[in-house]
Order: structure tokens, then sequence, then C-alpha cells
């Protein structure tokens, strides 16, 4: 009797161990599709900065061209919002920045430095989000639950 009390005993740990283990990996990958989003979040903010800044440039350039373009960039949905900031980013680098007014030439350098910035960090959320969400453990206990698979945001970055 004594010894299926221990291997009882045994048993009952290890599954307490073992849950434990799988709730704290469940909390990562939580904490990781927090940081995923909040990493995306900032990337659209960067580059709603940009679009605006473009903006600005083409009013004082008198670039219709430019114009539309940071606006579709602005308004498209994440699933063609690759293509359009491309575009976009293309865009930008054939402005001659000794045209622009100095502030607004800075402003657009620096808003350009944020997206490249924003994209990084956001592209390592998505990195690390994947790389555990692609553990056997995480997919036989369906610890992602049903939150979707991160995306990269891969555009073109300017040359500094």
């Amino acid at each position: 009797m004594t010894t299926w009390v221990w291997i009882g005993g045994l048993v009952a740990v290890i599954v307490v161990l073992g849950g434990l283990f799988l709730l704290a990996t469940a909390n990562r990958l939580d904490r990781l599709h927090v940081r995923t989003d909040a990493g995306w979040a900032a990337l659209d903010a960067a580059l709603g900065r940009r679009a605006v800044v473009a903006r600005a440039a083409a009013v004082i350039l008198g670039d219709e061209d430019l114009r539309r373009l940071a606006e579709r960039a602005e308004r498209a949905d994440r699933a063609d919002r690759e293509a359009e900031e491309n575009e976009l980013t293309l865009r930008l680098a054939r402005i001659d920045r000794t045209t622009l007014l100095p502030p607004l030439a800075e402003e657009l350098n620096d808003a350009e430095h944020r997206v490249v910035i924003a994209r990084r960090v956001h592209n390592d959320a998505v990195r690390d989000t994947l790389h555990l969400r692609r553990r056997r453990k995480v997919r036989y206990f369906g610890l992602a639950g049903t939150a979707p698979l991160p995306e990269y945001f891969e555009i073109a970055e300017p040359d500094f």
C-alpha cells in the first residue's frame, strides 16, 4: 500500500509541475502577443506620422503624386499596407531634401528613422512570438488559443 501512495504522490507532483510549466509558457506567449500588438501600434503611428510629413512636403513641393501616395498609404488596410508604404518610401527617396525647408526636412528624416526603428521592434516581437508558437508543447496543448499568427511587416528601408 505504501508503494502505491508514493507512486500516486510522485505522479501528482509531476502533473502539478508540468501544469505550472505549461502555465508559465502560456503566460509568456500571451506577453509576446501583447508585445507584438504594441509593436504594431507603434509602427502604425510612425507610418501615420511619416504620411503626414510627406503630405506637408508634397504641399511645399507642389507634388500631387506624393500627396496621393501618402494618402493611399495612410488609408490602406493592413493587407495592402506593405505595398503602399513601399511606394511611398521609394517616392520619398527621390525627393531632394535641400529643396524643403530645413525644419520640414529634419522632420521627414526623423519620421523615416522612427519608421525603421518601429518596424524592427515589431518584427523582433513577431520573430520571438513565432519562435515560441512553433514549439511542440505550444502546439500540442493549444497554448496559443485563438490568437492569430503575427505577421512580419517588410518595407524598403530608406538610405540615410
